[in-house]
């Protein structure tokens, strides 16, 4: 759904506000990173700002003010071009000569031929358009007018010269804007401005912000340029020194064959310029850091406060800058930037070649990055795991991003971001949450499966890689603990089955917390025996250890438990435990009706046969010789010797592990030397010594069930 969706914005089917906004921000980002921070010495901004209205007056100024303007610009300030930003549609009536004009026409001073002689005389004085026309005629200036679409709206003005005819270019101009009304200049100000005029309309997005502009436009069968590409071609009119009033040559064509989609070709002399020309001859505002154009007051200007080359050699552009008076426009790197800067900077790019257009291409390469790369991506990803997911999608990303600033750098192209970026991400995180999804599944399937059986911290840790956990059979070596109370059936025949119930829930709850507390697994409760395993569904390589640590807990925690049978009025019980270590077979076995995950082999039979002797012989806890010798070093072990098993024609060899003392090294315990030392005085029938070896073991272990079953010996030995 996400791969069709990013396609279905690319080929503009289903657009997508959200991809729309975020590649509005990628491209306002990669503007402002390759935007030069340096002023660019070539072009200046005259603003009639506050100051200059404080100084001069409201807005509009008299044409002769303007004049005076433009004079001190191209005059004295030696700028070598003038651009104004603004447009003079109406005539200027502040010099009195309309209504002396109408005073002559049909009143009284009609037949004054003295008084029309001196109106003659003065009119240049008082015509401040013509005067304004005069100066422009003399200096190098580009007049700027402005394009409409709107319902209804009357023509103003006269336009300047076009740059082309529509017809003449055909199917290259096919999806240019057309705009149909137009507010120009008096007919006396352009007819006078040599170097012609450009429209002054922006292209404004849907969130405000000024990114493109269109260089060329169709008007009436007609194809005008914007303002800061009029200035450019005046300005390369002037390096070719044009005979004063001529106007210059229509020195450009447009270059099908150039990329992206074609071009606009530029010549004066030796000097020549290719500009490319994107979608609807929209260009990218080549936008310099904010504060990099040079921005004058009118005020200093006329009022000669600026150093002399201040405009020496300068492109300049008059504007109005104030509030209220003009629209302030959002871009990439001003919040409010007044019109005449925008074209400031897009004639600072123009000049530097650093224009960036959206291809006429720009849909079919989108879209085909979006079908090739999407398609590999929904085909690969769900085959990885999460880690070399992450690194396929960065790699999807550099690759994108350098064939990205390869396109900007090479072609000038300003190809779409948000589509490209995002679907690899969308991907790679919808990737990421089926991953999650299926490890929750699993972690719960585990939990379904394991939990009645194992800790729940050991399977949080299975859930880590819940594919090597399976309820199916295997072969491997366990340890298994048998734990069975002792006098069971003399007791119930006593009890009550409630009160029986109760004290055998406790029993059987302490004991179940006691393996699950040394990571075992819980198999089953026979009657009153318990079952458990170690080294398995987790693999556990101390299993052996696991296993007889928790024996000796449980035996450890039978004072404190008969404490709380005797506040409830209970008998003591006692325990015996068996365990051993062996091959056994794990997994889910019972049958169709019902199934258990359980232990069967020998070594089951081996556990079980040892904690019934262990439960005859009140050993309290008996250990096989494997357990011993996988347990090694971390306990003590007494040899019971060789023992005759329930149902085993061979005697097996049998041990009792000591339990520690609070606070006693294992490693400095010398107690199963010492019992050897014992059974060795005992065999040369030193008692005596024997004897006080004895009674050093029984105050070092607590819970000595051997230390007693010694004693027992000695006395039926007499």
């Amino acid at each position: 759904m996400l791969w069709l969706l990013a396609l279905g914005h690319a080929l503009r089917v289903l657009p997508e506000p959200a991809l729309t906004r975020l590649d509005n921000l990628l491209q306002d980002a990669r503007v402002r990173l390759a935007a030069p921070a340096a002023t660019d010495p070539r072009i200046v901004v005259v603003e009639v700002d506050e100051q200059a209205l404080a100084a001069e007056g409201r807005w509009p100024w008299q044409r002769r003010r303007m004049a005076d303007l433009v004079e001190t610009i191209t005059g004295a300030g030696g700028a070598r071009l003038v651009a104004l930003d603004t447009v003079l549609a109406e005539p200027d009536n502040s010099g009195g000569l309309a209504a002396l004009d109408a005073a002559l026409a049909t009143g009284p001073l009609a037949r004054d031929t003295a008084l029309r002689d001196a109106v003659a005389a003065l009119r240049p004085l008082l015509d401040g358009d013509a005067f304004l026309a005069t100066t422009i005629a003399r200096s190098p200036v580009v007049l700027g007018f402005n394009l409409s679409n709107e319902p209804g709206a009357a023509d103003q003005g006269v336009l300047p010269p076009p740059w082309a005819n529509e017809a003449a270019l055909g199917n290259l101009a096919a999806d240019w804007t057309v705009w149909r009304g137009h507010s120009g200049n008096l007919a006396a100000l352009q007819r006078a401005a040599r170097l012609g005029g450009g429209h002054l309309n922006a292209d404004i997005d849907d969130d405000g912000m000024v990114r493109r502009m269109p260089l060329l436009v169709r008007h009436s069968g007609q194809v005008h340029p914007t303002l800061a590409l009029a200035i450019l071609r005046a300005d390369l009119a002037l390096a070719a020194e044009a005979p004063q009033g001529a106007p210059p040559a229509p020195v450009w064509r447009l270059l099908p064959n150039a990329p992206p989609a074609h071009g606009l070709w530029l010549q004066q002399g030796a000097r020549q310029l290719t500009i490319p020309l994107g979608v609807r001859a929209m260009v990218q505002v080549p936008y310099r850091a904010s504060g990099a154009i040079t921005r004058l007051s009118a005020a200093d200007v006329l009022g000669g406060r600026l150093p002399a080359d201040a405009l020496r050699g300068k492109l300049v552009l008059v504007g109005v800058s104030v509030p209220g008076l003009v629209d302030q426009h959002r871009t990439p790197v001003d919040a409010a930037m007044p019109g005449t800067v925008v074209h400031a900077h897009l004639l600072s790019g123009l000049l530097d070649g650093r224009v960036r257009v959206l291809p006429a291409d720009a849909v079919l390469i989108e879209a085909a990055w979006l079908l090739i790369v999407g398609g590999a991506l929904l085909w690969w990803l769900p085959r990885l795991r999460l880690r070399r997911a992450v690194l396929v999608t960065t790699a999807v990303l550099a690759l994108l991003l350098a064939g990205q600033m390869l396109a900007w750098q090479q072609l000038a192209w300003a190809l779409p971001l948000a589509g490209p970026l995002a679907l690899p991400v969308l991907l790679l995180a919808l990737h990421g949450l089926l991953i999650y999804q299926a490890a929750s599944g699993a972690r719960h399937h585990l939990q379904r499966l394991f939990g009645q059986y194992v800790p729940p911290e050991l399977v949080v840790q299975m859930a880590r890689a819940p594919e090597r956990y399976t309820m199916r059979s295997r072969q491997a070596e366990l340890t298994v603990l048998f734990a069975d109370v002792r006098g069971f059936t003399t007791l119930a025949e006593k009890m009550p089955p409630d009160e029986l119930s109760a004290m055998m829930n406790l029993m059987f709850s302490r004991l179940t917390d006691t393996i699950r507390a040394h990571r075992g697994t819980l198999d089953k409760y026979i009657g009153d025996c318990v079952m458990a395993f170690w080294g398995a569904p987790l693999d556990d390589p101390d299993h052996a250890r696991h296993a007889v640590d928790a024996a000796l807990a449980m035996r450890a925690q039978l004072p404190a438990l008969h404490e709380e049978f005797r506040a409830r009025g209970w008998p003591a019980l006692d325990i015996g435990i068996g365990v051993d270590t062996g091959l056994v077979v794990v997994g889910d076995m019972g049958s169709r009706h019902r199934l258990s995950y359980t232990v069967l082999g020998d070594t089951v039979n081996r556990a079980a046969r040892l904690q019934d002797l262990a439960s005859k012989q009140r050993l309290g806890l008996v250990v096989g010789d494997a357990t011993r010798q996988a347990v090694g070093d971390g306990h003590c072990f007494i040899p019971l010797g060789p023992v005759a098993l329930r149902g085993r024609d061979n005697a097996l060899p049998a041990w009792q592990p000591l339990p520690q003392r609070p606070g006693e090294n294992p490693a400095v315990d010398d107690r199963c030397a010492n019992w050897a030392r014992l059974l060795a005085f005992d065999s040369a029938g030193d008692r005596t010594q024997a004897e006080q070896l004895l009674t050093d073991l029984e105050a070092r272990t607590p819970d000595c069930a051997r230390c007693a079953l010694q004693r027992q010996r000695w006395a039926v030995a007499g």
